[in-house]
């Protein structure tokens, strides 16, 4: 590039787009391409802009826009689509609602490499259609083309993030508990289930009360699992107290539990299993009391369609405590973040 007085530079050609802030507007106020007029003189010099930059061909360097570009072509996502190029940086924007997914290590190695910064949303985070989920851009206006090259190079062959669809889930709800199948209490539960079901393709296939009795729960999961559920959320009996049967029915049920218990609260004695291709959720009552539980944490992988590991519920632990906000705002906040 080549650094020229803007009061020389009527009739040459910007090589970037230069961004002006004035009464709450924020933009490009001169696009890359523009032709520098002499009314444009005034404006830029209102805008602090003694100088401008105009492009010199110069080999081995790249320009801000066309680094952009290439950095978006690294990884192309279904059901979501890149933005055009504004003051340098291209967005990746959702067209569905599912989970994102990053990469992290490979992340921070093309962020380790110079002027490149990618930024996007955390790992295992749930979006709906329009959200934006990667922003890429160099820092400088121009770089060396070996950090693009560098950049693909890592990048070939591997998915860098990925935003992956709901997919469709047939739902059994069990709810445990002899004060509510003997209609001592009211349930609570299921308006709480069915409100977050809500939110995913999930097509629930009835609610079946249970007593205290280990058959009687074990026999409406085999039920569900018959009709072709894909999801078993079980509600109550949750705790370590010894007449509290629901994990041990869905262990007679031969399912494989992956954890009974997370590092996380609300939700702590959250409990995750799967029957052959069947996911089970063991829910504790918190769920009912908490505006936001491990409940909401681990559908959208659920209805993602990717199995839990004990790693994934590990990694709960950093960023598993809900601040318990008067006017929760989950997902846009810590809680959890793995």
């Amino acid at each position: 590039m080549k650094k020229v007085k803007a009061t020389d530079a009527i009739g040459m050609t910007l090589c970037h787009d230069i961004t002006a802030m004035y009464d709450g507007f924020k933009g490009a106020a001169f696009k890359r391409g523009h032709v520098i007029t002499e009314e444009d003189i005034p404006k830029l010099l209102d805008i602090g802009k003694q100088h401008v930059f105009i492009w010199e061909e110069q080999a081995g360097e790249i320009h801000e826009e066309d680094a952009a570009r290439r950095l978006s072509q690294m990884t192309t996502v279904t059901g979501a689509h890149y933005s055009t190029i504004s003051e340098g940086k291209i967005q990746l924007l959702a067209d569905q609602s599912g989970m994102f997914r990053v990469n992290k290590s490979l992340l921070d190695a093309v962020n380790r490499i110079g002027d490149i910064t990618i930024t996007t949303l955390p790992d295992h985070y749930p979006v709906k259609t329009g959200d934006r989920l990667v922003s890429m851009r160099i820092v400088p206006l121009a770089t060396e083309e070996r950090q693009i090259i560098e950049a693909e190079t890592l990048c070939r062959g591997k998915q860098l993030y990925d935003l992956i669809p709901y997919k469709p889930m047939k739902v059994g709800i069990i709810i445990t508990g002899s004060e509510i199948y003997h209609g001592r209490i009211q349930d609570k539960f299921e308006s709480v289930a069915r409100a977050k079901l809500s939110h995913y393709p999930a097509d629930i296939l009835g609610v079946r009360l249970c007593d205290d009795d280990l058959a009687m729960i074990v026999e409406a999961g085999q039920s569900f699992i018959n009709d072709g559920a894909d999801l078993l959320v079980f509600s109550g009996g949750m705790s370590v107290d010894p007449d509290d049967l629901t994990p041990g029915a869905i262990r007679a049920m031969g399912a494989d539990i992956v954890s009974y218990g997370v590092p996380s609260q609300p939700g702590n004695m959250t409990l995750v299993a799967y029957l052959d291709h069947t996911a089970i959720l063991g829910v504790p009552g918190a769920a009912i009391s908490r505006p936001t539980t491990m409940f909401d944490v681990l559908l959208p992988q659920i209805f993602s369609n990717e199995p839990l590991t004990k790693d994934d519920l590990l990694r709960l632990g950093e960023g598993g405590l809900c601040q318990m906000c008067e006017n929760c705002h989950f997902p846009n906040c810590t809680f959890g973040r793995y």
